[in-house]
């Protein structure tokens, strides 16, 4: 990331405005766009969220945690986790 001068590139009542908070130290101003959630544009996210649906579907019909554990290749705790953390919700 190149520094900028803000004198340079700003209007110089912006910059007055902006040494009156942070005269002389450096600032970080992020992109105007807001960027993605985790998983969001790789569809990732998406793919958990169902998978943890289905996993709490399937508890809730009966089927116990160890086989769930069998099924989805994945720790007791973490299958608890899921569980729990959706009931809740």
């Amino acid at each position: 990331m190149k520094y900028l001068n803000a004198a340079e590139i700003l209007p110089e009542e912006l910059v007055r405005e902006i040494q009156k908070h942070v005269s002389g130290n450096l600032i970080y101003i992020p992109n105007a766009y807001s960027p993605k959630k985790w998983g969001e544009k790789s569809g990732s996210r998406e793919y958990y969220r169902k998978r943890n649906q289905a996993i709490c579907a399937a508890y809730q019909e009966g089927v116990r945690m160890e086989e769930l554990t069998k099924q989805y290749g994945l720790a007791y705790d973490t299958i608890r986790r899921i569980i729990y953390g959706n009931i809740e919700k």
